[in-house]
């Protein structure tokens, strides 16, 4: 299973189109995790699971959301509400109460991806404003058997390699 995660937006709306238009036949679940500053339903979300960043007005974005993946629960969220700027220990706290191995979040716009106690936390930085580094990420992730392989992208200019990773579970 292939899994595209974008977060941080902040007003872009035709590069999310691009985004799934570009990976349309590759990638099986779209998942954006917060402060796209869109409508709910915005046709430049259409396919994407969203949840609701602190800069995102419509009430009826969710909070959360849990999805099966690959035999792997998911669970998604912006951040804000977890106080992910200044550690994943809530964050963690509630992946666990949901039994999640990935946990997807923004937030901080700051690219990274961990494994900690068997839950692998993603944040694909940011498309718009993006911190501790000039490319503008979003992140696929592989889900094959037991293996998790990640691929970071640069909205201009395609897969930075050197930032690939791979976690077994």
């Amino acid at each position: 299973m292939r899994i595209l995660i974008v977060s941080d937006s902040h007003g872009l709306d035709s590069e999310l189109s691009k985004l799934r238009d570009r990976h349309r036949d590759e990638v099986e679940l779209f998942i954006h995790c917060g402060d796209s500053e869109l409508a709910y339903d915005d046709k430049e979300l259409n396919g994407y699971v969203k949840v609701r960043g602190n800069c995102d007005y419509d009430s009826r974005f969710p909070n959360e959301v849990l999805e099966d993946v690959g035999g792997f629960k998911l669970f998604a969220t912006h951040g804000h509400l977890y106080s992910v700027k200044s550690s994943l220990m809530k964050l963690s706290y509630r992946a666990k109460e949901l039994n999640a191995a990935i946990a997807c979040f923004g937030h901080s716009h700051e690219l990274g991806a961990e494994l900690i106690d068997n839950i692998l936390f993603i944040n694909p930085g940011s498309i718009r404003l993006p911190r501790g580094r000039k490319e503008k990420t979003y992140v696929i992730l592989d889900i094959v058997g037991n293996k998790l392989l990640l691929h970071v992208y640069d909205i201009q200019g395609g897969e930075i390699e050197a930032l690939r990773k791979e976690f077994t579970f």
